[in-house]
């Protein structure tokens, strides 16, 4: 049975921001590349008594157009793509290490001997 991998808390925030306030993959991607932060959404997002404030998905991409002079980035991924190739990533360093290990090993055992 495999065991399932825990998303990591810096990436779960973003998770939840995008639930909560129903915001799409790509206007998530624009709002870590303006560098926001999701714990300050709640401030940023419209409200019924705040009428002059745009949504806080128009809000973004219009930030993000200030910004980078482009609508949407050219290549949008989600938070669980990012967070599945992170994991390969890291599963390959550790057994490129391991390997680097294991031959560091067997030089000494063979000047040893």
């Amino acid at each position: 049975m495999a065991k399932k991998k825990k998303i990591p808390e810096k990436y779960q925030r973003w998770i939840d921001a995008r639930k909560r306030y129903h915001l799409s993959h790509a206007h998530i991607q624009m709002a870590r590349e303006l560098g926001m932060n999701p714990r300050k959404f709640g401030s940023l997002a419209n409200t019924n008594q705040e009428p002059w404030k745009l949504p806080l998905a128009d809000f973004i991409e219009e930030l993000y157009f200030k910004h980078f002079k482009k609508n949407q980035p050219d290549n949008v991924r989600s938070i669980e793509q990012m967070v599945s190739d992170y994991n390969k990533k890291k599963e390959v360093r550790r057994d490129q290490r391991l390997k680097e290990k294991e031959s560091h090993q067997s030089g000494k055992d063979v000047i040893q001997q």
